[in-house]
């Protein structure tokens, strides 16, 4: 089963971090990734800008609203993800632990919803039309 793994930290603490300790923090990240991708766990990964780039659409009354900034005012903010494929919630959990970030920060471990099959195909020679002489 797949999980995102959402890694939150204190964008300001990170800005204030010293660049040895962002490098350290860099390699743990690399470690990690080379080390789920041998083990055929990892499906993707990407951090995020800071929430100052961020925007928030909503809809009132049929208008778009977009504003500046994230929904909410929090302590932390959302960074990154990983997307891994784990046995379970433990095993995903655990993954979770090894995310350098979490020892900043805090990782909310979710399970991927897998969507539920809207249309089954069939072939389309079933509903072809042909007459005769085709």
């Amino acid at each position: 089963m797949q999980y995102l793994l959402l890694i939150y930290h204190n964008e300001e603490q990170w800005e204030n971090l010293p660049e040895p300790e962002k490098q350290k923090c860099y390699e743990g990240y690399r470690e990690l990734r080379l080390d789920l991708e041998a083990k055929e766990k990892f499906k993707g990964a990407n951090p995020l800008q800071p929430t100052s780039t961020a925007t928030t659409v909503r809809l009132c009354n049929g208008k778009k609203l977009v504003t500046d900034g994230p929904f909410a005012e929090t302590k932390e903010q959302l960074a990154g993800y990983i997307l891994v494929e784990a046995r379970d919630q433990d095993d995903a959990s655990a993954i979770a632990a090894r995310i350098p970030s979490a020892k900043m920060g805090s990782i909310e471990v979710r399970p991927v919803r897998t969507p539920p099959r809207l249309c089954e195909f069939e072939p389309a020679e079933k509903y072809s039309v042909r007459g005769p002489g085709w």
